[in-house]
């Protein structure tokens, strides 16, 4: 006895993955910007300021471990952020993270940065910022230009950070 197959049980939907690639130039030696973000906490803490509360490792987590979870709640919406860092590499200054679960639509969240020397200019560093993520079923069509339009802003305050006090 032969079973008729529905073609309709094989289908997938392939959904969109979002890519950002960002750089920028610091005012401050690779030395320097990587024992500051070599920790991602302090790194939520440039990115995020004041908008964000309770930012802590857990489960064991430390900046020191590899992999390792740490969380924070967004103050606006009180949305708990939870994400690990999957990698890190101390002689190229660079660091993975990722989401562990859904936040503001946003899903399978990877971003890695990574710090270099700006050869010709000692005291500077060149921050190179990489981002997939995808966005869930239900996110409002504008959701993937606001969080675009967020991590583009978030390069700007990282350089920002890093730049000399205004005399």
């Amino acid at each position: 006895m032969t079973v008729p197959i529905d073609p309709a049980e094989f289908l997938v939907t392939i959904k969109p993955k979002h890519t950002m690639y960002q750089t920028t130039v610091l005012d401050a030696d690779p030395d320097t910007v990587w024992a500051e973000i070599r920790n991602v906490l302090n790194l939520v803490k440039i990115l995020f300021g004041d908008t964000v509360g309770n930012s802590h490792w857990v489960d064991g987590g430390s900046p020191e471990l590899v992999p390792s979870r740490y969380e924070f709640t967004m103050l606006q919406n009180q949305g708990l952020v939870q994400q690990e860092v999957a990698g890190r590499n101390e002689v190229d200054r660079s660091l993975t993270y990722r989401t562990l679960a859904p936040v503001l639509c946003l899903y399978d969240y990877v971003a890695t940065y990574r710090v270099f020397p700006v050869t010709n200019e000692p005291g500077r560093s060149f921050l190179e910022y990489r981002r997939e993520f995808m966005v869930t079923d239900d996110a409002a069509p504008e959701i993937v230009q606001g969080l675009m339009a967020m991590m583009d802003n978030q390069i700007s305050v990282v350089r920002d950070y890093f730049a000399p006090p205004q005399q």
